[in-house]
């Protein structure tokens, strides 16, 4: 059986630094910092208060009222991107088969913010169990993909996948098998996340998996710097629009690239610490680039999970050095965390869509807030820090890795007709 190739013909973005795609990536390359102190709850007695906020994001100019408060905010925010990225990809219900299109999008944690209002209005009341009748169709992970498929009639594979911070990227990968499988003509995919609230907050705060680096919140995410202490939490969502080449072409759409090779393991080593020389990390890149087909000296850029914690970083360096050996050293490598935030079951898309702009645009984004080396990481490898770099991209490789030892990985090139 030939598989088909797979281009992704539109994206749409919600997040800390941009609503839309053009304001997300120009803020990427120009170095943007989300974080801010909190707003969207009262953060004073939590040992953190700061986090990367989505700003300015107004649910009513895209759903009406009524509808939007059946909705948590994380299904709010797959709504809207995926509008964006069907408006991008010029798709409609004239140029569409609604039974070949699909909708694959995930989330970390789902609608905690609806859990916690609703237990907290049980607690506060007189014992009656008085539960809005929308609590767990607001609250299921799966809710969001199926929203988005009511909305606008796909009937194609409608699914979510969770598999903790790699939720994006593992949502990508099985949008690509079943259009390479021919299972549908088009694909949207990706996570969405909104977990900045009192409980979705105190959990990590409880871990210490936060920075606690209040007064400055702006540079608090510093994946590689020596004095990182925690990643900054972010919310997000980010959707492709992911295709078969032989209906984009049918369409006539504009492709933004090729999705080459997607990979997946585990760590089987710790619930939330990372293997600590990069084990999973390693096949999970090696197993991505033999899906694709390609030599690791074919990849030029790679958006690392880099989290700005302490373990997590060094370990993810030391797999790039035992997968890429000496090409590692040629590569620009760049944790665009250290701008969203760490947005868990979105980040593995919002940071394949930086990947997409980076080929398309030949321009890598940095890794701000770089003070300084670190001694346990080698410093000799090109962490593309605190400023934008022009080159060319053919392929870039996007890394995410989850609590539980999940590990995904997606390659993505330029287009060659």
């Amino acid at each position: 059986m030939e598989l088909n190739r797979v281009v992704v013909t539109g994206m749409g973005v919600i997040s800390p630094i941009g609503n839309n795609l053009d304001d997300y990536w120009n803020s990427l390359i120009n170095g943007v910092s989300g974080a801010d102190h909190i707003t969207l709850y009262d953060a004073s007695k939590f040992k953190t208060k700061i986090a990367c906020e989505v700003k300015g994001f107004d649910v009513t100019q895209f759903i009406d009222r009524k509808e939007a408060r059946k909705m948590d905010r994380f299904v709010q925010f797959g709504i809207v991107a995926s509008d964006m990225a069907m408006l991008d990809a010029g798709l409609n219900k004239d140029n569409i088969n609604p039974d070949r299109v699909g909708v694959i999008v995930g989330s970390g944690i789902g609608g905690v913010q609806t859990f916690q209002q609703e237990v907290m209005d049980f607690a506060r009341g007189d014992g009656t169990p008085r539960f809005t009748p929308f609590f767990i169709p607001k609250m299921i992970c799966d809710i969001c993909a199926g929203q988005i498929s009511i909305r606008h009639n796909l009937r194609g594979p409608n699914f979510a996948v969770m598999s903790a911070c790699a939720t994006g990227t593992t949502a990508v990968m099985e949008a690509y098998n079943l259009l390479r499988l021919n299972k549908a003509d088009i694909i949207l995919a990706g996570g969405s996340e909104s977990t900045i609230n009192e409980a979705g907050m105190a959990g990590f705060v409880s871990m210490k998996a936060l920075s606690e680096r209040n007064d400055d919140p702006k540079t608090a995410s510093r994946p590689y710097d020596k004095d990182r202490d925690g990643f900054v939490m972010g919310e997000a969502c980010g959707i492709l629009a992911m295709e078969t080449l032989k209906s984009a072409l049918a369409r006539g759409a504009r492709i933004y690239c090729e999705v080459v090779g997607t990979g997946a393991t585990a760590d089987a080593y710790h619930i939330t610490a990372p293997h600590p020389d990069g084990l999973g990390a390693l096949n999970v890149m090696k197993a991505a680039l033999e899906d694709a087909e390609m030599q690791p000296e074919d990849i030029d850029y790679i958006n690392t999970h880099g989290t700005s914690t302490p373990l997590g970083d060094g370990a993810e360096v030391k797999a790039i050095i035992g997968v890429f050996g000496e090409h590692a050293y040629k590569l620009n490598i760049s944790s665009t965390k250290s701008m969203t935030g760490h947005s868990l079951g979105a980040a593995g898309a919002i940071e394949a869509i930086a990947c997409i702009k980076s080929v398309v645009h030949d321009i890598v984004p940095p890794t701000i807030n770089h003070f300084t080396d670190d001694p346990e990481i080698d410093s000799k490898l090109n962490f593309t820090f605190n400023k934008a770099q022009k080159r060319t991209v053919r392929a870039a490789l996007s890394n995410t890795f989850g609590f539980g030892g999940h590990n995904a990985c997606v390659i993505v090139k330029k287009y060659v007709a």
